[in-house]
């Protein structure tokens, strides 16, 4: 079955890498991003493939779910109305424009785009990328050395970040749970490196550290997105010692959701 993927922040490395993937499988892939001269930098990751289509918007100019849909809508025409039917958000501020900057990019934009696939039933998953340390709770699989890892890393290190992921995340899984045609896969890696691809640790991963090439996370967003079965969940990654298949198999045949023990779990 093919689909089609609207890309949101299609510039990014890992958008990049996640791209040409994607149109292997011989899916459509509308990749979003911010300017005009990045247009034949993405273009280039399909070598001219109708299925590779390019919209120039600013996620930072998304101020409502409206906003939101009328650039889903853009991608469908843009693919010769042919409607999108995943969303995977890999946007980001960078840490650039301040907090301002961070806040409306990764926690307003993000929320809005949430909001607005579930409003299209047509829209069946939502893969939003994260980082491993966004949460409220440790959870029972970490010890506190690890947990008071990540609190110095979410209040000390990227206290802004923190605040706009947590909040997506939290709103892409409370949207989720309560849609009955949306999917949404929160995938959550660690530090990213420029490593090639190579074994995980996926789901729970045993502490609130590790380091995972961009390329790994690529690979792993593009798996989840093509199997059959996956949940609304919270999936964390790292390397590790797992084939990517074997990985990804087994979280989706357990059910695997690293979201327990955080507040929004028991909502």
């Amino acid at each position: 079955m093919t689909h089609h993927v609207l890309l949101l922040g299609g510039h990014g490395k890992v958008a990049q890498l996640l791209t040409p993937l994607l149109l292997k499988r011989s899916w459509t892939v509308t990749s979003v991003i911010r300017s005009q001269e990045q247009v034949d930098t993405i273009k280039k990751l399909g070598r001219d493939q109708e299925t590779l289509n390019v919209l120039v918007r600013s996620l930072e100019d998304v101020k409502s779910e409206g906003d939101a849909k009328k650039i889903i809508e853009d991608a469908g025409r843009e693919a010769g109305d042919k409607g999108v039917d995943y969303v995977v958000w890999s946007a980001g501020a960078g840490g650039k424009g301040g907090p301002e900057r961070t806040y409306a990019i990764d926690r307003d934009a993000a929320i809005h785009f949430i909001h607005a696939s579930a409003s299209i039933p047509s829209i069946t998953r939502f893969l939003l990328v994260s980082y491993l340390a966004s949460r409220k709770a440790k959870p029972s699989w970490w010890s506190d050395e690890e947990w008071k890892a990540a609190e110095q890393v979410n209040n000390e290190v990227l206290p802004t970040y923190y605040k706009a992921k947590i909040a997506a995340d939290e709103e892409l899984y409370r949207v989720s749970k309560a849609s009955k045609s949306l999917v949404g896969i929160n995938l959550r890696p660690g530090t990213l490196t420029l490593e090639p691809a190579g074994k995980v640790e996926l789901g729970r991963t045993k502490g609130s550290k590790g380091g995972v090439s961009r390329e790994t996370v690529a690979v792993v967003a593009d798996r989840l997105l093509a199997k059959e079965g996956v949940r609304n969940s919270w999936i964390d990654l790292v390397d590790g010692e797992e084939e990517v298949e074997e990985a990804v198999e087994r979280v989706v045949r357990e059910g695997v959701d690293a979201a327990e023990g955080d507040p929004v779990y028991e909502e």
